[in-house]
């Protein structure tokens, strides 16, 4: 058990998509095993293993569990075992969700950014369902986002992944300022055209929107219908951005995407910038995307009936 580098190689391997169920995998077969083969209990002088190792962070028992993250000193060895770390602010028992938050930003602090950054991705895809979770073990996951060696990671990481919930991703992260100084960047170079079109809203907004929570809204409470409804907040950007420029790039995007939200944006402001709004209006009337098109034609409308 003190030697982890067979284990360290093969959670390496492991995606951190399914982590509950990696969780439950370990304590039934290697607890389970463990137990099983623990000394008999009439043998009183042979006392149990005296150490434990990052295992013990997702232990049966709870008090195990904050003993082990209380101990925990240095980096992380990989990003399996940090994401397993990262998942205690959500414990069912409020010690080891107090350890957690205590520990984990120094253990970040030691640990490979790349490795904060997977487990970042892997716990900031889910943690708006998470129950348990407190604003103090918020306050200090978003500590540990805040840095700047993490903030460029996750800039990369935006603008490089083909696939998976980045744009929800994009929006956690928002909840800090790190990469408002990244936004035109992610703007114009990230491969998903929807993280593309969130940078572009929030450049041209300004503001960061993210999803909070979740509540319950009855939709017809005779038949027990209803449905969930995100609980939405947002932040002004620490950094403005040229609207008029940044609307000609977002028009001019290769993705629908985000020429549609730029249309949105001319409806807003068609108002303010004259012979360009006109402008603009036609070039998004005749866009191929039927619902960008829509939008231009509104707009056109609107800009020809006020000179009417």
């Amino acid at each position: 058990m003190a030697e982890m580098s067979s284990l360290v190689d093969v959670t390496s391997q492991l995606p951190l998509s399914n982590l509950d169920y990696w969780e439950r995998l370990i304590r039934r077969e290697f607890f389970s095993a463990l137990e099983s083969s623990s000394h008999p209990k009439w043998k009183i002088w042979i006392k149990p293993f005296p150490f434990s190792t990052w295992l013990d962070v997702i232990s049966w028992d709870g008090y195990k569990r904050e003993k082990t993250l209380r101990t925990l000193t240095g980096n992380a060895p990989n990003s399996f075992f940090l994401a397993l770390t990262f998942r205690r602010l959500n414990d069912w028992a409020a010690p080891v969700r107090e350890a957690a938050r205590d520990k984990l930003p120094l253990i970040a602090k030691e640990s490979d950014p790349l490795h904060v950054t997977d487990a970042i991705c892997a716990t900031l895809s889910y943690w708006t369902s998470w129950g348990r979770i407190g604003e103090l073990e918020k306050k200090s996951l978003l500590e540990i986002i805040s840095r700047k060696e993490i903030g460029e990671a996750l800039k990369l990481r935006l603008i490089s992944s083909t696939s998976g919930p980045m744009t929800s991703l994009f929006a956690q992260v928002g909840r800090t300022s790190i990469l408002d100084k990244y936004l035109d960047e992610i703007a114009e170079n990230a491969i998903q055209p929807s993280v593309r079109a969130k940078a572009y809203r929030s450049q041209l907004g300004g503001r960061m929107a993210w999803v909070e929570g979740w509540k319950w809204e009855w939709t017809d409470i005779r038949y027990c219908e209803g449905k969930s409804q995100p609980i939405v907040s947002q932040r002004d950007l620490t950094i403005s951005f040229p609207f008029l420029e940044t609307l000609r790039k977002s028009a001019g995007d290769r993705s629908s995407v985000v020429r549609r939200v730029a249309a949105e944006f001319l409806i807003r402001e068609f108002n303010t910038w004259g012979d360009e709004s006109l402008r603009l209006a036609k070039i998004f009337a005749s866009d191929k995307s039927p619902s960008v098109a829509e939008r231009g034609r509104f707009a056109l409308n609107r800009l020809e009936e006020g000179q009417v």
